[in-house]
């Protein structure tokens, strides 16, 4: 399989990312209050813009690809939208951002722009999900809240296509799907699979962690019509609300915190376990697929690791600090080699990504079909991936099937 393109920007996390509409520049927030901007230089990607506004962590940012506005959410309980604008004394095109006040008393954790562009949701901390519009007539941002039934920090959402519906998934173990209908802003949406009358803040859908874990992601299928999302019990479940039907993969793997969808039957998630897996799947049934990461050979030299030992667990529990502890609790051996050879002194993961995956975006191709996906992590890296290139999952992870 074809290898993924791997740039190193930075040494610290990356807290998020997001790509402008053609793919050129690339926002990224390096665990800081600031957001970076880089901008592709042949195979190269060089810092252009740095946008400082926030007092406090940036914990995600969304670009719009059509208006190429980008909007920030921050711990400091705000957002900001940002314009490029031609600078009136130097003639420059410069970044201005736009203060949105969210009215919560807890931090900003999520944001994204509707299909549209005309509005944006934002995730806090205060049990709540602000969904900010703009008021023409007074030159603002104005924000509402979907608050009901929400009863812990909300972590993640996505938009339906219709650009009314949202999904949440938060920390009191819920994935929820809400109507964030404004009378002023939208056209009234055709009757779907999760509802007909959609007035602002209705439950269209409520679903529960199987086994009562914090739910770090959700999606909607390209059509709107199915939703998948992530937990903290290291499943991915699969709602087909028509059925209703709920089909749940339960892994062997650590967590997964951010997955996309790439086609009606098929999703890349990633997380803790440092590397993507793709899962395939139709209203009869859902499966594991592989990973798009090779993970048999060193990403360093092209060589296998020592460690490595075939038909070993990958990613993050495939380190010499993990054979070390595990011989001393199995064997009351304490050293690392005689767990996984003579290299198991270094600690370097046989994924491209040595930490955790902390955001996935489709990169490339339609929104029915995804031809490439970006992925970012605590490493510092950025990784585009092709979503055919897939690969069975060594040990016991490549023998799940949960239909």
């Amino acid at each position: 399989m074809s290898a993924p393109e791997v740039h190193a920007l930075g040494t610290t996390p990356i807290t998020s990312h997001a790509f402008n509409g053609d793919r050129s520049q690339v926002a990224v927030s390096l665990n800081s209050n600031d957001v970076t901007i880089y901008s592709r230089q042949g195979k190269e990607w060089n810092v252009t813009d740095t946008l400082s506004e926030h007092d406090k962590l940036i914990t995600s940012i969304d670009w719009a690809p059509n208006s190429n506005r980008i909007v920030t959410s921050s711990q400091d309980r705000n957002a900001y939208v940002w314009q490029e604008t031609q600078d009136p004394q130097t003639g420059k095109m410069v970044w201005k951002p736009t203060l949105v006040l969210l009215r919560v008393n807890r931090a900003a954790t999520f944001v994204r722009w509707s299909p549209n562009e005309d509005k944006f949701a934002v995730a806090t901390g205060a049990r709540a999900i602000a969904i900010c519009s703009y008021d023409e007539e007074n030159n603002w941002w104005v924000s509402r809240h979907l608050k009901k039934p929400i009863r812990s920090t909300v972590l993640s959402i996505d938009w339906h296509p219709n650009n009314v519906l949202l999904a949440a998934g938060s920390a009191d173990m819920k994935a929820r799907v809400f109507s964030a209908y404004i009378k002023d802003v939208d056209s009234r949406p055709p009757p779907s699979v999760w509802g007909e009358r959609l007035p602002f803040n209705t439950v269209c859908g409520e679903y529960s962690s199987p086994s009562g874990g914090w739910v770090h992601a959700v999606g909607f299928s390209p059509t709107g019509d199915v939703l998948a999302f992530a937990s903290h019990d290291s499943t991915v479940s699969i709602v087909y609300p028509s059925g209703p039907v709920i089909y749940t993969i339960k892994l062997n793997s650590l967590p997964y915190v951010t997955l996309t969808w790439t086609a009606e039957d098929s999703l890349v998630a990633a997380g803790h376990d440092c590397q993507p897996i793709v899962f395939s799947g139709s209203a009869g049934g859902w499966q594991l697929v592989g990973t798009l990461d090779d993970t048999s050979t060193s990403k360093s030299n092209g060589g296998t690791r020592g460690f490595g030992v075939a038909g070993s667990q990958v990613g993050r529990l495939n380190s010499a600090a993990f054979h070390t502890f595990r011989q001393a609790d199995s064997r009351g051996s304490s050293s690392p080699t005689s767990a996984a050879g003579s290299g198991a002194t270094d600690t370097e993961l046989l994924t491209v990504h040595q930490n955790t995956i902390t955001s996935i975006r489709p990169f490339s191709g339609s929104a029915e079909k995804v031809d490439q996906v970006s992925t970012t992590g605590v490493d510092g890296r950025l990784a585009i991936w092709d979503v055919n290139n897939v690969a069975e999952l060594t040990g016991k992870m490549g023998a799940l099937r949960l239909h």
